[in-house]
């Protein structure tokens, strides 16, 4: 692709770290994932292609708009028998192109042990892989912009509300974005808001009005969709449904005094929960909880008390549609039958309720189009290949302002300095 400038999207989960390059109009150059684990300080290889438009993940239904470029979806699961999920409606807006793969090593001890399990490590980790990428697939291309999905609240200085991994909250993640891609634009979001994003503007909550994206992964949250914007609320923390009191004796409680809803629904609470009999992820729980009567008795509470919440958040909202991503939907028929019957039993007006139509990737593509619209508003795509602005208005899709950080609002990119 020559000189031509990129853009790069991260998503920092609390088990990997996702990345992409993409062009400057969001067509997507080559993907690649890095652990957060030492062990797995190599990126894991990507799904090869054997077309030049190489793998994808199944779109729910056809383009009507197929002269739009899109943001294209990450890169589809390595394991073959892993089911393809589609959302129950059609979407109006146009399929994202497919991706063009590349696996690409790191090397997890240039600056730090490999041992290293500090929030500092992780972050470097998957600092030096996307350097890697990009040196690797855009060699000598200047990167315009990067876009950055997080597990918590990311500001400059910090990221509040971030428990998954020990040490992420006192990570400046602002600046040191900044510090690792000098130059580029930066712009961040939560992950469940940059998923919505990307759900909104290319998948199953476009046209919604109210909309809601469940995030059931390794922790919890929702993000809200309203008037074609996904609502971050004062402090950012709009949808941060995890830290839900769970009863009537929790009020006038500290969250050091207790447990906060993402400490039992989520994975990590999952897992935590059948520690006592022995290690378990939470797939293993799903997949071992058919034939063991206390491990399906846990996730018969586990769906029970997030049934309870969701209920509780549509009879606040009535949203037309709640669409749910994250590593959970994996099991979606263990879930789905049971949060179905609670929706139509509970909600005088009851929603749809549907699997994401990028159950796994969202957060990345809704950081890619982060990216895109920072370049974008930069000047970049002006020196980029001609092009529609597919991604233009994607970051103007996350309507919200926190202290000291880069937000983007409806139409302007602004700098609040607010303490």
């Amino acid at each position: 692709m020559g000189e031509s400038p990129v853009v790069l999207g991260l998503d920092f989960g609390g088990t990997k770290i996702a990345m992409a390059v993409c062009d400057i109009s969001g067509n997507q150059l080559a993907t690649a994932t890095v652990g957060t684990e030492p062990e797995a300080a190599q990126l894991a290889p990507a799904t090869a292609s054997t077309q030049p438009d190489a793998a994808q993940l199944a779109p729910a239904t056809a383009s009507t708009q197929p002269d739009e470029p899109q943001l294209a979806p990450a890169t589809a699961s390595t394991q073959p028998d892993e089911p393809q999920l589609a959302p129950a409606t059609a979407s109006t807006q146009p399929d994202p192109p497919q991706l063009a793969t590349a696996t690409v090593e790191t090397e997890p001890g240039r600056s730090r042990p490999a041992g290293d399990h500090s929030a500092q490590a992780i972050f470097d980790r998957g600092i030096r892989a996307a350097r890697d990428l990009l040196a690797r697939v855009a060699p000598g291309s200047e990167l315009a912009a990067v876009g950055a999905a997080t597990f918590g609240i990311p500001f400059e200085d910090r990221v509040e509300l971030a428990p998954a991994i020990s040490g992420w909250e006192s990570l400046a993640l602002g600046r040191e974005l900044r510090a690792a891609f000098a130059g580029a634009e930066v712009r961040m979001a939560t992950d469940a808001k940059a998923a919505a994003m990307a759900e909104l503007r290319w998948g199953s909550l476009n046209g919604c009005d109210p909309g809601v994206y469940l995030n059931l992964g390794t922790g919890l949250a929702a993000a809200i969709v309203i008037g074609g914007r996904v609502v971050g609320g004062r402090n950012g923390a709009a949808g941060e449904i995890g830290y839900n009191l769970r009863a009537i004796s929790d009020i006038g409680r500290g969250l050091d005094q207790r447990s906060p809803l993402e400490a039992m629904v989520s994975g990590q609470g999952l897992a935590r929960q059948a520690a006592a009999a022995r290690p378990m992820t939470a797939a293993d729980i799903f997949e071992a909880g058919q034939g063991n009567p206390e491990l399906d008795e846990l996730l018969t509470r586990f769906v029970a008390e997030l049934a309870f919440h969701l209920v509780n958040l549509a009879i606040l909202l009535n949203p037309v549609r709640i669409s749910v991503g994250g590593g959970m939907v994996r099991s979606w028929e263990r879930l789905r039958p049971h949060l179905e019957h609670a929706l139509a039993a509970g909600v005088p007006f009851p929603p749809e309720l549907v699997v994401a139509r990028f159950p796994f990737d969202a957060p990345l593509l809704g950081a890619v189009a982060l990216a895109v619209d920072a370049a974008d508003a930069s000047g970049a795509r002006a020196s980029g290949p001609a092009g529609s602005a597919a991604g233009r208005a994607a970051g103007s899709q996350i309507g919200y302002q926190h202290a000291t950080q880069d937000t983007v609002t409806q139409d302007t990119v602004t700098q609040d300095s607010t303490a």
